[in-house]
Parts: structure tokens; sequence; C-alpha cells
């Protein structure tokens, strides 16, 4: 082979991990996960408590798409959002909020934007928090501005994305989190061929190793701030997966597929807390809820309030572990109601409210069995029921730090519920049962080890994927 070692590629699978090794479930069993409970849960920003019994909305929102054309409109766009939803909280009499900036690749691109918009987003939370009482806090979201045919890990991109995260840090942010893209390259060949071992090797290998590598860096300038190092989203692979799996009337993928994507995407998205994530994990990794599992961490999630985003057929599921309950982004347009962000403030805020209640009334483990069974009968819905999200847990730790290993089982035990499921009451149709079959033969087919794994995939992507480098990835 003209590629690395076997012992210095197994150097590279653990080269990263640093901070903490999951080998057992922080969470004993599926029948202490619940809404609004977490086992280490956050305080931050203006007194804000997140998984101590409560469940918090998160708004998230995006400007307007003509108000990006300077520094000073960036600026005042986001001034008004955050007046808007916090003045439709008070209004509303809501206890408790988080806003999301999801920087946009303009904004990461000059980090003294990002710092500008973030400080004068913090001047608004406090005046609020002072004047009115209302807990609340802000994440900012640094875009992953880096492309595969560039230099992932030392080129300018990377430079403008550390200090992105600097000046966020610098300048009010509580929470941090990115939605990492390594691997993307791969998977975009991978997904629509359906193709387990390259969906493997792109999001368990490929995304692991670079979440180690940018999560390592991240926590690192989180502490030295005192701010929270929040978590990563599998975005750029599982829910790929997800949208083009579709809903029942039509779609380009195996809805199997997708599931077996989610597990995959679960064991990846664990090497932000191993790198010393603290939650609260991002709420558009549909992965949390087996992360919640694992870590024992708070989880924001989404689901039927993030319709004006994207169509998803895990609305309800996605409610039953969240510990904050975000809508995606909605841009920053008016309605009949107000602004989008001051009416998903409201809908979420009502949605947290129903939860809130349950909890306080010792009705929440009936609440979040109802949020499954309210759910489509479908295998990416599945997977992410407290028990089934459990199992895969179960299986990703068992194979503690061995990326491969343990995506592999995730997506195994993620087959095997399925499998099971179909046998009894989930019925499918034939393609998916078929898909059932091929998935288990090409997981049950391949090496037993990493190292054996990793050079097979290198020999076959390096020359299948024109725009992969291996370099990207330390390989």
């Amino acid at each position: 082979m003209q590629y690395a070692n076997s012992n210095i590629v197994a150097g590279f699978l653990h080269s990263y991990m640093h901070a903490k090794s999951y080998t057992e479930m922080e969470i004993e069993s599926p029948n202490r996960l619940v809404f609004g409970a977490s086992k280490h849960p956050l305080t931050y920003g203006f007194n804000l408590e997140v998984g101590r019994g409560r469940v918090v909305p998160e708004i998230k929102y995006f400007p307007k798409r003509n108000k990006e054309r300077s520094a000073a409109q960036s600026r005042n766009e986001y001034e008004k959002i955050t007046t808007d939803v916090l003045s439709r909280s008070v209004d509303l009499g809501l206890p408790e909020i988080q806003l999301e900036t999801e920087q946009t690749f303009s904004i990461t691109k000059n980090p003294k934007l990002g710092g500008d918009i973030t400080a004068a987003q913090k001047d608004i939370l406090e005046r609020y928090a002072s004047e009115y009482g209302i807990k609340c806090a802000l994440r900012v979201t640094v875009a992953d501005i880096r492309s595969p045919v560039g230099d992932m890990r030392q080129g300018k991109e990377v430079s403008l994305m550390l200090e992105s995260f600097e000046q966020a840090a610098e300048n009010g942010a509580d929470v941090l989190s990115i939605e990492s893209i390594g691997g993307k390259e791969v998977f975009n060949y991978a997904v629509l061929k359906e193709d387990v071992r390259g969906t493997l090797f792109s999001v368990g290998i490929l995304g692991s190793l670079d979440m180690g590598f940018l999560w390592e860096q991240i926590s690192r300038i989180a502490n030295r701030h005192g701010v929270i190092p929040g978590g990563d989203t599998d975005c750029a692979h599982a829910n790929t997966a997800m949208m083009l799996a579709g809903g029942f009337f039509k779609g380009m993928l195996s809805h199997v597929f997708a599931a077996v994507v989610r597990a995959i995407g679960a064991a990846r998205s664990l090497v932000a807390y191993e790198q010393g994530a603290k939650g609260p994990g991002k709420d558009c990794g549909y992965e949390n809820v087996i992360l919640k599992n694992i870590t024992g961490m708070p989880m924001s999630m989404e689901g039927k309030s993030s319709a004006s985003a994207h169509s998803s057929l895990l609305g309800n599921v996605a409610a039953a572990a969240c510990d904050l309950w975000s809508n995606e982004q909605v841009e920053n347009l008016m309605m009949y109601g107000g602004s989008g962000p001051q009416v998903f403030t409201e809908i979420l805020g009502y949605d947290v409210a129903l939860m809130n209640a349950a909890l306080k009334e010792g009705f929440e483990l009936k609440l979040r069995d109802l949020f499954s069974k309210s759910s489509p009968m479908d295998p990416q819905v599945l997977v992410l029921t407290p028990e089934n999200a459990w199992k895969i847990g179960r299986a990703i730790v068992s194979y503690g730090e061995d990326y491969y290993l343990r995506a592999r089982e995730a997506a195994l035990k993620a087959l095997e519920i399925i499998e099971t499921a179909s046998a009894n009451h989930l019925r499918l149709p034939n393609k998916e049962v078929r898909a059932i079959k091929r998935i288990k033969k090409a997981l049950t087919s391949l090496p037993e080890t990493s190292e054996s794994f990793i050079e097979e995939c290198l020999s076959e992507y390096k020359k299948a994927v024109t725009n992969f480098r291996s370099s990207n990835y330390g390989l």
C-alpha cells in the first residue's frame, strides 16, 4: 500500500481523543430519558438554566437577504431581530429564551463584523434581562466556510473560522457551535448510490477525524474565554440523507438507508463531547437524542416547529428528549402576526409551555411517549425513539474510541431495530425490505479492523472522488 501503514492509521484514529472517553452510558436506562431534564444541566448567560427541569425555547433566525450589503446594515438587522424577539417574549410572559445566531458565510469571513454583531445582541439581552427579568442567553454558530478542494486544516478559511470563534467568545456569546462538513465530498459521491462503505468512511471516519481537529480548538477557545463549547450536528450527512429520503410520496433515497446514516452520524457527532463540548447540543442534530443518552448533557432539538425551513417525518419524536426546543431558521420577513422570528418565538413558547406543564404535573413520561407514538411509522422515526436511541448509544460506547468500529456497530444496531420492527409492527414497502437486506450484507462484509477498512477506502475513494484530499484529514 502507498498509504499510511496500519500503526500510523491507528494513531490518526486516536490522535484527538484527549478530553473524555465514553465507555458507558450516562443515562442508565431509557426510562430516565425525558425532555427538560439532563444529568449534567447548565447555567449560563443571564441566569438561564438548561436541562434543570424545564424546556427552554431557542429561536433561530436569518436576516433579510438584502440586509447584508454593508456591515452597518448587517448589524442593524441583527439588532432589530434581537429586539423583536425579546419584546415578543416579554409581551407573552415567557420566563426564558435562548437566541441562536447562525453566522452567514459572509459574516464568518469577516470576524470583526461577527464580533460586533455578537456584542450588539448581548447588550440588548442584558437590557431585557435587567429591565424585565427574563432569563436569556446567546448561542453563536460559526459557519464552516471550508472547501475540500482547499486546505481544510491550515488554509485561510480555517483561520477565519477560528478568529470568528474568538470574536464571538470575546464579545459575549454564551455558547459556541458549528455544523462541520468534514467528509462531505466523499459522502456526496456515496449517498445517491446508497454506498454503505463510502458512507461509513465519509461520516464515521472522515467526519470524526475532522471534528477531532476542529473541536480540540473550539473547546480551547471557549475555555480560555469562559464560555461554553456547545456541540456540532451531522447536518452535512444525516440531514442530507433525510432530505433525499423525503416523505412517503416521493424520495430519492431509501428511508432505511437514511436511518442508518443517522446512527452513524451519532457516532461522529459524539466527537465534540469527547473533545470537551458541554452542550447544549445544536438543534438540527436529530441524533442528539442518542448523544443525550451517552453523555447526559442537555440537547437542543427541532421538529414540527422547523417546518418553515424544511419538511421531515421527525416532527414530534424530536421533542421527546429536548432541553431546548428550536425552530430551525426563519427569515426576518413580515407575517400577519409580526416578523418571522416573533411569530416563531410565540410558537416555540407555547410548545415548551406544554412540556413544562407536563413536567410540573408529573406527566412527562406520558407526553414523551406520545411524542413518539404520534410520529409517522418510519425507520427514521424508529431509531430516534427514546428506547431505540438508547440502544444505539449503548452500541456506540461498547467500542469506545475506535471511530470505525463504533460507527459500524451503530449502523448494525439501527438496522437490527428496523429489521425486528418490520417483522412485527412496521409495515415497509418492498423496496425498503430489499434495502434492509442490501445494507445488512454490505455491513457484515466489511473488514474487522479500522486499519484495513481505512486502507481499502483510501485506495477506492481517492480514485473515485476527484476533490477528496486525504491530507485534509491527516491521512
